[in-house]
């Protein structure tokens, strides 16, 4: 009797289980989405959440179809992924295109493509492209950063405005709005980021824009915890 319970535990001891696919996870976005510094979160994802990420951003991206190399093209190169994170930018409102409504580019104007020249038609083309090209994607959004570089870039309540007379957090509303629409879980970053003029210099370049790896490392956590909540099971 015990040498055939020797021999099963031999057996069972014996057995490789297949390994699990990890979940892969698209990064859309401009430079804050892929600079080198970037990776410092994304380890704190790979690291806590065991998932293997892939980054298609471009830097001076943004949602319009005019800004850069834009996410609406991001969406159509990426591959199937089991979740997309759209991470948008300060692009869109730093180069002056129009910010849009939540109505841009949806069933309500019949998918108008003049529309993709706004940052809220680009939210919803990037929607509706990944859903199309993976039906069973998660997706989830990232908000824009703050900036520190000019008032409006991190206060809320600023009275400065680009060229289109809206200010830095009307845009990152209007972001909320179009996931609010298509019920897209929302990371605020402008909102729970916690950096503010008081401890910036910590987590900034000096061009006070783009964060540096102690940022990322700040943020990633948050983001991470977010993530956790949304990753499908395998």
């Amino acid at each position: 009797m015990k040498k055939f319970l020797f021999f099963l535990s031999f057996l069972l001891c014996s057995v490789t289980l297949p390994a699990r696919n990890p979940i892969t996870v698209g990064v859309l976005g401009g430079s804050l989405s892929v600079n080198p510094e970037s990776q410092a979160a994304k380890d704190i994802w790979r690291r806590q959440l065991g998932v293997k990420v892939y980054d298609y951003g471009v830097g001076g991206a943004g949602f319009s179809s005019l800004q850069g190399h834009t996410l609406q093209q991001q969406a159509r190169e990426a591959g199937v992924h089991d979740v997309y994170i759209l991470w948008a930018s300060t692009n869109d409102y730093n180069g002056q295109r129009e910010c849009g409504t939540w109505r841009d580019y949806t069933a309500l104007d019949g998918y108008d493509e003049s529309r993709l020249t706004t940052q809220c038609g680009g939210i919803n083309y990037c929607i509706r492209t990944l859903l199309e090209k993976n039906p069973r994607a998660t997706i989830v959004f990232f908000t824009s950063l703050r900036f520190f570089s000019r008032d409006d870039g991190h206060n809320p309540f600023s009275t400065a405005t680009n060229s289109t007379g809206l200010n830095f957090a009307d845009y990152v509303a209007a972001q909320r709005d179009c996931c609010r629409h298509y019920a897209i879980p929302v990371f605020d970053q402008f909102e729970l980021q916690g950096i503010n003029d008081f401890n910036y210099p910590l987590y900034y370049l000096s061009d006070q824009l783009h964060m540096n790896e102690d940022g990322y490392r700040f943020i990633g956590q948050r983001q991470a915890a977010f993530l956790r909540q949304y990753l499908p099971r395998k």
